[in-house]
């Protein structure tokens, strides 16, 4: 088998066409995007990335470039897991969560794409494949939009052939997120997939009385209603707030999402491959999730998690990522019928314009 000899990392600042904003991060005028390129003795490349939504970039992309390459380097490319656990437990002490399972995280891409590429597979079929059509929906960063804009942004969305539609809540009074919420449902007509997402903004009581006021209006999930750290509290708002769930953008680990799986605290567990310890964990959250006959659903970076969800019989709906990446890939998304497609190309079929990108070098 193929050992591995070099890995190389990057951090780049993406500025955003648009500065945006959410209930709890404040405004995001850039994201950083930090890469990791492994190279096996042969010679042969997988890619990996991670990003946050402006902070912190450094931390990751130092922990690639100083801290993992000695743990990594000369072991047998194609052991995935043995490699995520011996890197897991090598930065433990001093991680088990932030930027250190972000790095992982994009480290781990990084050899399941090595892997697939010289399988010459698409990933999705290497992992076991399923359906290589995805549903999908666009995921808006638009909780400052007026309603008018926020309406107009829905018909872009829709004219790009999405058939499900996300939108921020968590404005100071709650009666205004009624407003635009019952102004999206009527815009989109009834039975068609709206979601919602606050942002961790509410208490546990405030989140309550958010979902018995969003009711009427049928929405697919309410996501991340209160802080990720309160696991009863998203029992508490699963019992009482008659909505569904989502949750899981913000767990770090495969143990976090079984406490939120077995304390009845998600309808739909939501890892994001980027920071949730790569697609080795990815796979494991959705296949527990499948074990409790629980739909998974993803945040951030649908161009690798497109063939995660594409091996899972559990897959429910892929977050197209408001975050301008496209610019940067040779081949972004491709929809079809509101599904998005899993690449044919071997590995994960992203290709970075790195020159591109190195003018955004920080």
């Amino acid at each position: 088998m193929p050992r591995i000899a070099t890995i190389e990392s990057a951090l780049y600042r993406i500025p955003l066409p648009v500065t945006l904003s959410d209930s709890t991060h404040g405004d995001m005028s850039a994201f950083e995007l930090i890469t990791c390129r492994v190279r096996d003795a042969d010679g042969a490349e997988g890619v990996g990335y991670t990003y946050t939504v402006g902070r912190n970039g450094g931390a990751v992309a130092d922990i690639l470039k100083r801290e993992i390459p000695p743990l990594v380097a000369g072991r047998e490319a194609d052991d995935t897991e043995s490699l995520w656990h011996h890197v897991w437990w090598g930065l433990h002490y001093g991680g088990r969560g932030g930027p250190t399972v972000l790095a992982l995280s994009a480290l781990d891409i990084a050899l399941w794409d090595l892997k697939a590429r010289r399988a010459k597979l698409p990933l999705y079929q290497l992992l076991g494949g399923f359906d290589a059509r995805v549903p999908c929906y666009a995921g808006g960063i638009d909780l400052d939009l007026s309603v008018e804009a926020l309406l107009a942004q829905t018909d872009g969305n829709l004219a790009k052939g999405f058939r499900a539609i996300k939108m921020k809540v968590g404005r100071p009074d709650l009666k205004s997120d009624v407003a635009r919420v019952a102004a999206m449902r009527k815009h989109l007509g009834d039975g068609f997939p709206l979601m919602a997402d606050a942002n961790m903004k509410w208490t546990v009581e405030e989140a309550m009385r958010a979902a018995r006021a969003f009711v009427p209006y049928d929405l697919t999930w309410l996501e991340e209603p209160t802080i990720p750290d309160d696991v009863a509290g998203h029992a508490r708002i699963m019992q009482a707030g008659g909505v569904p769930v989502a949750a899981g953008e913000n767990l770090r680990s495969l143990w976090e999402f079984k406490n939120y799986i077995t304390a009845g605290a998600v309808s739909y567990p939501e890892p994001d491959v980027t920071n949730c310890g790569g697609v080795s964990v990815f796979m494991k959250i959705a296949r527990l999730a499948e074990a409790f006959n629980l739909p998974v659903t993803s945040h951030g970076a649908h161009d690798i998690t497109v063939h995660l969800l594409a091996a899972c019989p559990n897959r429910s709906y892929l977050e197209a990522h408001g975050f301008g990446l496209d610019t940067y890939i040779e081949h972004p998304l491709v929809l079809e019928d509101g599904k998005a497609l899993a690449p044919a190309r071997p590995g994960h079929g992203i290709s970075f314009d790195w020159k591109g990108l190195a003018k955004l070098a920080a």
